[in-house]
């Protein structure tokens, strides 16, 4: 069993905004503590409460492009105006370690992780119940957020857009109920640990096995 042992594995979940991606992705990381999650980067203002390095590295926009020419971003998008991307370094440690990494991005980062690691990606899409309730979460979450009427509406045409990449997806999740919607990203993630793609020194504990008959 000493040979055995498993390159870590690349999780995605993506959501328009207001489906659950956060919460869901917060009960993974309590819940599994060999999971990391990937920090981005971006260049939207700091929140109230946000820490620089542990929500995101926050930097200005020509540190951001210098980043993206010196090939130090796995992916990076464009999204409301603001510009976000995942640092490449940290994420190939973690992977190179057996150390499984969470990320929480949009279809446009996924589909880049897709073209450049794709037997290391495992994707979900999060997706709301109906419109109605979509739209009761994003007002719910606004009184905190304090955005606007115009801001909600415009997350609200976004999620149309968003919501058309799902069959991009390997798994989708209608999160109806948080509870259950946790259970099925981790079931997903234990069984995706499991492939025997990822299990490296397979061949080698077979092969011990059968001279050992």
């Amino acid at each position: 069993m000493s040979v055995l042992r498993r390159r870590g594995l690349m999780y995605v979940l993506s959501s328009p905004s207001g489906a659950g991606k956060t919460t869901i992705t917060r009960a993974l990381l309590k819940n599994n503590p060999d999971v990391t999650v990937s920090v981005s980067v971006t260049t939207r203002p700091r929140r109230a409460g946000e820490v620089q390095g542990q929500d995101y590295y926050f930097v200005n926009k020509d540190e951001f492009r210098d980043m993206v020419d010196n090939n130090e971003m796995l992916e990076h998008a464009k999204v409301f105006e603001h510009y976000y991307g995942t640092p490449r370094q940290p994420v190939e440690a973690a992977l190179a370690s057996g150390k499984d990494v969470l990320f929480d991005i949009d279809w446009q980062g996924t589909q880049q992780l897709s073209e450049i690691s794709r037997d290391d990606l495992v994707t979900v899409f999060i997706l709301p119940p109906s419109r109605a309730e979509l739209e009761k979460r994003l007002r719910h979450r606004s009184r905190e957020t304090k955005e606007t009427e115009e801001q909600i509406r415009g997350r609200m045409s976004k999620a149309a857009d968003e919501m058309s990449h799902y069959s991009e997806y390997d798994y989708v999740i209608i999160n109806n109920d948080v509870d259950e919607a946790i259970a099925r990203a981790q079931l997903i993630l234990d069984a995706e640990k499991l492939k025997r793609q990822r299990q490296m020194g397979l061949s080698e504990f077979v092969k011990g096995l059968k001279d050992g008959l």
